[in-house]
């Protein structure tokens, strides 16, 4: 019995194909979708005009003009000399920027603590290995904090940082408004 109910959905289908099989292709009827005129019919093998001429709605095309023949160059004399607004603006900026003193940068804070001592231990180490660096002793009651250099990038100030490290084991980076030096540009 299982065997029967298992092939009757297989008859169904085999029926449906069957059936599907032997009916031809619909005829046209008065319903449907009104013939194509903007291509040729074809009625046994030869072609026949379409129900109305298009041809009057088409768009029509002309060439484009030839370009005229370059006959030289002409120059064109200037009215208006804007090298000499921008001349001053660039000194007005200039000396605007020989004013500014600081920008925003980094300090190396190597010693942050109550011991006077111990900091000015580590200045005097830092300052005889680099002399070139500058230091900045800052006391707020009780505690001391030393800052080395001024570094306008952060690339800079990890550069230095791996220098004085090791005279400076908790030496970490601080953001400050360092002092710009005229003379290295």
């Amino acid at each position: 019995m299982n065997r029967l109910l298992t092939n009757v959905p297989v008859l169904f289908a085999t029926l449906a194909l069957a059936g599907c099989a032997a009916s031809g292709p619909a005829a046209p009827s008065a319903t449907t979708a009104a013939p194509d005129t903007t291509r040729p019919a074809t009625t046994a093998g030869r072609a026949t005009q379409p129900a109305e001429d298009l041809s009057k709605y088409r768009p029509k095309f002309s060439p484009p003009p030839a370009p005229k023949p370059l006959t030289g160059k002409t120059f064109v004399t200037p009215t208006a000399s804007v090298n000499a607004l921008i001349d001053q603006r660039l000194r007005d900026q200039a000396y605007t920027n020989q004013n500014v003193k600081y920008t925003s940068g980094y300090r190396i804070q190597a010693y942050v603590g109550l011991e006077r001592d111990e900091a000015m231990a580590i200045r005097r180490a830092v300052i005889s290995r680099y002399p070139e660096e500058t230091d900045y002793v800052v006391f707020k009651q009780p505690i001391y904090r030393l800052f080395i250099g001024d570094y306008p990038t952060r690339l800079d100030a990890e550069r230095a940082m791996l220098r004085i490290r090791p005279l400076a084991p908790k030496a970490e980076l601080q953001p400050a408004q360092v002092l710009i030096n005229k003379t290295r540009f």
